[in-house]
């Protein structure tokens, strides 16, 4: 009887848990279907243009909202969130929607870690291509996070922020009477440009300094000029590249044309302060230096795969002795090229260490018209020595000091012009 008994208990039991699985995959089909079903729905009213005015969280509805269900990260936490702001907070009739998406974007990319991976709303986005194009209004300085604290990397050449005392290097404590250690990269660019002609206030700790300073900048329309040529003593040209824009590489064969011309023995090679720009307009200028088929730079991508980059052999300027002048404001595509000559052409290095901004980034487009810039790859120079974080390092040190600095002198420049006249006369 008790073994009737058990076997009848053993078998209510089976059919119990085969009812139980089988409810859990009805329910799990069905979020199935109304996950495919709310990702229709959402896709055919998502098709409309992002709205740029003011958009009230209380009465905006969410496109799609939708579960993948093979992450392992919950999203509807973020959803939740989000309805308690749209139900319960004291200003919900003034939230805006657009910015709270725009800032749920920004803190995203904020939290992987890396200060060049951003984004930028459709504003953002058209002054980032002014500033690419070399005309935008502000105070012309070149931003980074370094050791998590907002660095100078460099103040562009004629600047208003140079013309202020801004120094490549320098740490900005505060933006006005906001501590900058509270705010991201992009957030302190807001904050500093600004119309021509206003000023903004910046607390800044200048490198060998005790204290801070506070400098007032009063901004402008800043253009700047990729390439400046000069001649020295004894048939040397100086040539200056602020930067690597859309017009950098013209600018730079112009200069080849008058260098050739001037039946030059030398060239200075000034990087200072040049936050670096489009890799492409790097390797042309490596073009008309070296030999056709030298590595320029070496890109390592998210999975370890190596790309060299190379020269197309203008070489134009080969048998010229080059030496390069480079400080904590060369970063990037800069720090690209200095390397590439001193690894394929034992070019000499002065000057400080560079920044150590080796990583590439992709800007990649959004429907609404804003963008994000990500990082997609490192760089690592001909011999294989990677430049993030590292930087570049001088065969020969030479700092400029603040007094240096105060009193116009340029060692670093006269050290170049020592080394040159030395090689020369050998």
């Amino acid at each position: 009887m008790n073994e009737i008994n058990s076997e009848q208990l053993n078998t209510e039991i089976s059919a119990k848990k085969n009812r139980q699985l089988f409810n859990r995959y009805l329910i799990f089909f069905l979020a199935i279907f109304l996950v495919i079903l709310s990702f229709w729905s959402g896709y055919n009213r998502g098709k409309d243009d992002a709205i740029e005015k003011a958009t009230p969280i209380t009465t905006t509805t969410i496109k799609n909202k939708i579960a993948n269900q093979e992450m392992e990260v919950d999203f509807a936490l973020f959803w939740k969130v989000w309805d308690i702001l749209k139900d319960k907070h004291v200003d919900r009739q003034s939230l805006d929607a657009q910015k709270l998406l725009y800032g749920s974007i920004e803190g995203m990319l904020y939290a992987t870690g890396d200060p060049y991976s951003t984004f930028f709303n459709p504003k953002q986005t058209k002054d980032f291509s002014q500033e690419m194009e070399g005309n935008f209004e502000g105070i012309g300085a070149e931003l980074g996070i370094k050791d998590r604290i907002l660095t100078v990397i460099s103040p562009l050449e004629n600047s208003p922020a140079q013309k202020a005392g801004l120094r490549a290097g320098d740490k900005i404590i505060k933006i006005e009477d906001k501590i900058s250690a509270d705010i991201s990269i992009d957030e302190a660019v807001d904050l500093i440009r600004g119309e021509k002609g206003s000023e903004v206030k910046l607390t800044v700790l200048h490198k060998g300094a005790e204290e801070s300073e506070e400098i007032i900048i009063t901004r402008d329309t800043i253009i700047v000029k990729s390439v400046e040529l000069k001649f020295k003593e004894n048939a040397i040209a100086y040539i200056k590249i602020n930067k690597f824009a859309d017009d950098t590489y013209r600018e730079f064969y112009l200069a080849t044309k008058e260098i050739l011309n001037r039946k030059t023995k030398g060239i200075i090679l000034d990087m200072r302060n040049n936050p670096g720009g489009y890799l492409d307009k790097t390797v042309d200028i490596a073009s008309l230096i070296l030999p056709e088929g030298k590595v320029v730079v070496i890109e390592e991508d998210n999975t370890g795969k190596k790309k060299a980059l190379y020269t197309d052999g203008k070489d134009y300027l080969n048998d010229l002795p080059i030496v390069i002048l480079i400080n904590e404001g060369s970063a990037s595509a800069s720090e690209i090229l200095a390397g590439a000559l001193r690894d394929n052409q034992q070019s000499l290095i002065i000057g400080e260490k560079s920044f150590g901004k080796g990583s590439v980034q992709e800007l990649i487009s959004l429907p609404d018209n804003s963008s994000i810039k990500i990082t997609v790859a490192k760089w690592m120079t001909p011999n294989g020595d990677y430049i993030m974080d590292k930087g570049i390092e001088p065969d020969i040190k030479v700092e400029l000091t603040l007094d240096d600095y105060n009193n116009d002198r340029d060692p670093q420049l006269d050290k170049a012009i020592e080394v040159l006249r030395e090689k020369l006369n050998q």
